[in-house]
């Protein structure tokens, strides 16, 4: 199953780049707001017809209510995602918002870790880790140059 995440983590990886540029123009062409009205629409569709299909039915969706009001927090994370790179990328670039976009998850999933929020693994926060973080801010950072 390693294969399989590693796979679908790199093709996420992938769409959330043509996401960026395609977003971007999207935004400039209908407006930031309408723009992420209308993808949220169609992430609404695609994934009602995913569940309905392969769960026969609405699944684990019955159950949602009855968790935690914080898990619900993905919605709005993925609202915040898709809004922003809306907006940012026709005015910083493709680039720069991917990688300015990278380093934060990698400094907020280092932090997540090493606190270990939302239930996940605690894990601490090594030199090396430290450094990959620190290399990737001045990445995303040298991303900004033209």
């Amino acid at each position: 199953m390693s294969g399989l995440a590693i796979a679908l983590a790199v093709l996420g990886g992938l769409a959330g780049s043509v996401q960026v540029a395609v977003m971007g123009r999207f935004g400039e062409r209908v407006g930031v707001l309408e723009a992420l009205a209308f993808s949220t629409a169609i992430q609404l569709v695609l994934s009602a017809f995913v569940v309905l299909a392969a769960r026969g039915g609405i699944g684990g969706l019955r159950h949602v209510g009855s968790t935690p009001a914080w898990m619900w927090i993905g919605g709005l994370m993925g609202f915040t995602v898709v809004g922003s790179i809306t907006f940012a990328q026709p005015r910083i670039g493709a680039t720069a918002v991917i990688g300015i976009l990278i380093a934060g998850q990698l400094v907020m999933g280092a932090v997540i870790d090493r606190f270990g929020w939302f239930g996940v693994e605690q894990i601490g926060i090594s030199p090396y880790r430290a450094l990959g973080v620190v290399l990737l801010g001045i990445g995303a950072a040298l991303s900004l140059v033209r």
